[in-house]
Parts: structure tokens; sequence; C-alpha cells
């Protein structure tokens, strides 16, 4: 009987505090389209000098994507996202690739010198980035305007040679 008032007892707070907190917690904030993108910080995994996103890319369109490379879509994409940064990278046009891959960046470095990646390549073993920006796996990538303003956000490989994807980013550079 002792047993049962404890399990009880040990529900109801339960339930108590998720209803204190479903009234009383602030909403989250998320991440959409139209919102500012969240800041982060995050090392580059070449050297590990860390940076804060919306600082470091401030004035630039911005694809932030959010990968590992132990992702077959997230290394089928890689290819064109090479491709499109080499074609607008002097308008303004960059991209923070940031791996979730646990441990050291070797790995990450490897991928990079295999793929002949010259875009930022950023390794957050941590993972935060997927909190601060709520993804729901990789590859995500997230299209921000030199404001700061999330236009697009994607699940899953693309292929960023499309017309529709170099329309998006060649309106958002605007010039």
């Amino acid at each position: 009987m002792k047993q049962w008032l404890m399990v009880v007892l040990a529900l109801a707070g339960l339930g108590l505090g998720v209803w204190g907190l479903s009234r009383y917690a602030p909403p989250p904030e998320g991440v959409g389209i139209g919102k500012r993108a969240p800041d982060y910080r995050v090392p580059f995994a070449e050297n590990g000098d860390s940076i804060d996103l919306r600082q470091h890319y401030a004035g630039q369109v911005t694809l932030v994507n959010i990968w590992a490379t132990w992702c077959l879509p997230c290394r089928a994409e890689m290819p064109s996202m090479q491709e499109i940064y080499a074609d607008y990278r002097d308008r303004g046009f960059r991209i923070a690739a940031v791996s979730v891959d646990a441990g050291s960046p070797g790995k990450v470095l490897e991928f990079q010198r295999e793929y002949g990646l010259t875009f930022d390549i950023l390794h957050d073993a941590s993972g935060g980035i997927q909190q601060a920006y709520r993804t729901i796996g990789v590859p995500q990538s997230f299209l921000i305007d030199r404001d700061g303003v999330v236009r697009w956000i994607e699940l899953g490989e693309e292929d960023w040679r499309l017309p529709r994807h170099r329309e998006l980013i060649e309106q958002l550079l605007g010039d």
C-alpha cells in the first residue's frame, strides 16, 4: 500500500511540474522562415578558432548546413555546395558547414580534403548547434539573408545546382 501511495505521489508531482512548465515557461523561440537566425559559437575544424555565426557572417548571404561525415546524403550534396560556393562567393555568398561529428576534428578535415571543399568547415562535437537551430536530422540547411533572417529551410540532401536554388541565392544577393 505504501509503495502505491509513493507512485501516485510521484506521478502527481510530475503532472504538476509539467502543468507548471506548460503554463508559465516562456515559449521556445524556434527557428523559422522570416525569423532571425540564432547565434551560436562554433570552432573552425582546421584551427579550432571559434566564431559567432551571426557576427562572422553578418552582411553575407549564408547557407548554414548542419551535417556529419557518416551521413551519406551529406556526402552526396557536398560537391554541389562547393560548386555554388565557387559560383557566388565573389558576390557575398558564404557557406558555414557545421559538422556534428563526435570527437576530434580529424575525420572532418580528412573529409574536407577528400572532397576539395573551400568553404568554411566548422566542427561542433557537442552537437549543440542542433539544439540552437532545432534540427530534426542531418543534413539540414538554412539559407540566411544579409540581415540575418532565415529565408529557406530544408531537411535532407539538396542538389544546389538546381535552378530553383540558384534563383533563390541570386535573389538574396540582389546585386
